[in-house]
């Protein structure tokens, strides 16, 4: 074993065997090992060991394995149930593909019908989820997994909710409510977040795919975060022309600030992406527009303003 404790290319976690590191967080490290008892390959995902004797992180890593172990569906990563346990990981099924993540960093925007089709598995998977009360809550590219004949799946449950087990409350966690780019406003405003949470945060993604970047884009997470609850999203259209109205209708629907006033479940979501034809487009777009016009004539008068005049403010 590494001195710090880690395992090691060859040594024996129950019945899996190390075989490399697949990457490292800063919570757990995730290993490609070998099953002994059938001879698939597999993935271990192992807490680093500082948390390992954390008592509230413990239950976290526990309840993640509970929840991926009672979701079966195609877009899914399964979790396995090794025979027995010696410490603290989860044995999922290992597939081969890439990250969304590096997928939309190599391209910069994608194809819309490929963005399209990834958001409408990704939106049956929810369906999925929410029909079993799972809210996954940190729906991110970097937990988005495309294979290599084109299927999703879904790779991480760390901060999921799942509304039929008991409620926790884990402090100290940087990562409990999300990531920025991709939270909700509820989210930013503190709250625990629902199936409106995730429908909010599949159109960040699809807003990325096709557009190659997310919207309340800043150098500044804070002024980032503030933005998503007080102002609306840069029209996508804008960022790509040959964007449909009704596309552009789906994802600004998608991205209301107001739970409610989002799709009311990830099936309604899915549905408009499959049938484009049937989306009646409103003033959504219109409205976007003119926020931004504005807030772009006001940052042109600011810089006709003489500097001296400014100083006198």
């Amino acid at each position: 074993m590494h001195p710090m404790g880690e395992l090691i290319t060859g040594q024996r976690l129950d019945q899996y065997e190390i075989l490399d590191v697949i990457a490292r967080s800063g919570m757990a490290t995730i290993f490609r090992a070998k099953d002994t008892v059938d001879g698939s390959i597999v993935v271990v995902k192992v807490p680093h060991l500082q948390y390992e004797s954390d008592i509230v992180f413990h239950e976290r890593f526990l309840r993640e394995e509970q929840i991926g172990q009672r979701l079966s569906h195609p877009a899914i990563i399964k979790v396995l149930h090794p025979k027995e346990k010696s410490r603290v990981y989860i044995a999922m099924e290992y597939v081969e593909g890439e990250l969304l993540s590096e997928r939309i960093k190599r391209e910069g925007r994608l194809p819309i019908s490929t963005a399209v089709d990834f958001a409408i598995q990704i939106a049956d998977a929810l369906a999925y989820m929410h029909e079993n009360h799972v809210v996954h809550r940190d729906l991110k590219p970097e937990n988005i997994m495309i294979l290599q004949d084109g299927k999703v799946k879904l790779i991480d449950f760390g901060i999921a909710l799942d509304s039929t087990l008991r409620k926790i409350t884990w402090s100290g966690l940087s990562q409990t409510m999300g990531t920025p780019d991709y939270m909700a406003p509820e989210q930013v405003r503190g709250r625990r977040g629902d199936a409106h949470t995730d429908i909010y945060s599949l159109g960040i993604i699809l807003y990325e795919m096709v557009t190659g970047e997310v919207p309340f884009l800043s150098k500044n997470v804070y002024a980032a975060m503030r933005a998503k609850v007080h102002d609306y999203p840069t029209p996508p259209s804008r960022l790509r022309r040959d964007l449909s109205p009704q596309l552009e209708e789906i994802i600004l629907h998608a991205l209301e600030r107001d739970p409610h006033q989002r799709f009311e479940n990830a099936l309604k979501f899915r549905e408009a992406l499959i049938h484009p034809e049937n989306v009646e487009v409103t003033d959504r777009a219109t409205r976007h527009r003119s926020q931004h016009g504005l807030s772009h004539w006001l940052r042109k008068l600011i810089r006709l303003i003489p500097n001296s005049a400014r100083d006198k403010e």
